[in-house]
């Protein structure tokens, strides 16, 4: 917390332009509050009005300090009548130090979470001191919520659109056929082009149909399974089919326990993922210089689905490939959605299934120069 750093800052030689509260500037806090990392405010504990805000507080309150002085709580925080009531017990001296979560309203945008410590300051006893930090586990589980309706949503109308597609599409293929057939010798070999184009297209069909439905039809096989193992296959598969400009390098960590899960959807879903790295990387193929990495951690009490966990195997995909498109980085494990004009959009939505299969995650971080992809798997359970 700040305060042990308030010790140190009270050393310092009073700088008159953090602010305009000459009593405040008299403390000599406010350099050390200045030169944090974390978000500061000091507030006048009658008032509430805030008399300091260090500049990573303007940064994530996207204000100045003249506009944080004229701002009213209501404007900045969705659950202000709370955060007010807090911050005067602790000007009453009802208690010396408290925290609370808090909803930081920012228009045009979603709403920050963030981590409210409140604390009275001995050394300044006419304000109160407010830090605040991004609650990181919130965020990451409402994507995690996110994530898995849009899964649920996802599975149901895949089955839909394929249920819908597939009856017809049999009554195309079987009808071209049937022309094909009732053609006479000399009509067939000027005709039968047309009607292989729509048996052929037929059958492309049919293998997209079939792909969407594959994670839905096969049980469920669940046995013990060394990641490492499933890492190695995959990574043999990929260089027999990039033999030359690609590395694919590993950093696993051996300590890593055998996980139960189904190998041959675990072997599927982190194919798909390496495979979508290497196309991505095509031109950095071509000059040599391509690089995947596949890294094993084991991490510790990780929360996946409001769940907490004692253990779960960190499993990282990174490329050095261009980076995820901005316009479909949100979306890229939606079903039909590609950064590739020639792809089918399936690889990652698949990927996403399989691992949701094993109560697991998978997150994204992109930008130019590096993609890595997180797999979360827990070991129980």
């Amino acid at each position: 917390m700040v305060l042990k750093n308030l010790i140190k800052a009270r050393k310092s030689p009073p700088d008159n332009s953090l602010s305009d509260d000459a009593a405040l500037v008299a403390t000599h806090l406010l350099p050390g509050m200045e030169a944090l990392p974390t978000v500061v405010l000091v507030l006048d504990k009658l008032t509430l009005k805030i008399a300091f805000a260090n500049p990573s507080a303007e940064a994530m309150l996207e204000r100045s300090r003249k506009q944080l002085a004229q701002t009213a709580w209501p404007e900045l925080f969705a659950n202000a009548d709370e955060l007010v009531t807090t911050i005067a017990s602790i000007a009453d001296h009802r208690f010396n130090a408290t925290h609370l979560d808090a909803v930081l309203d920012r228009p045009g945008r979603e709403p920050l979470h963030v981590h409210a410590i409140v604390a009275y300051l001995e050394v300044a006893p006419n304000y109160v001191l407010l830090e605040l930090f991004e609650n990181e586990r919130h965020l990451k589980t409402d994507r995690e919520e996110r994530i898995h309706d849009l899964t649920a949503v996802n599975k149901q109308l895949i089955r839909n659109l394929a249920h819908e597609i597939k009856n017809p599409l049999g009554g195309i293929r079987g009808a071209a056929q049937l022309l094909e057939f009732e053609l006479g010798a000399r009509e067939r070999d000027e005709l039968r082009e047309y009607t292989q184009v729509i048996i052929k297209e037929s059958d492309r069909l049919q293998t997209l149909v079939d792909r969407l439905l594959e994670p839905h039809r096969h049980p469920h096989i669940v046995g013990d399974v060394n990641i490492h193992e499933v890492c190695e296959r995959v990574r043999a598969v990929i260089l027999a089919e990039f033999p030359r400009g690609l590395t694919l390098e590993r950093d696993y960590d051996v300590s890593v326990p055998d996980l139960r899960g189904d190998k041959e959807q675990l072997i599927q879903a982190l194919l798909n993922i390496v495979r979508n790295a290497a196309e991505a990387l095509r031109e950095r193929i071509s000059q040599g210089d391509a690089r995947i990495e596949l890294r094993t951690r084991i991490a510790r009490k990780v929360t996946i689905g409001k769940r907490l966990h004692k253990l779960a195997l960190d499993l990282h995909i990174t490329d050095n490939g261009p980076g995820i498109p901005e316009e479909i980085r949100d979306r890229i494990f939606y079903p039909l959605v590609s950064g590739r004009e020639d792809g089918s959009g399936l690889g990652l939505t698949l990927a996403q299934t399989f691992v949701q299969q094993h109560d697991g995650l998978i997150e994204v971080e992109s930008k130019p120069g590096c993609t890595e992809f997180t797999i979360l798997l827990p070991f129980e359970g």
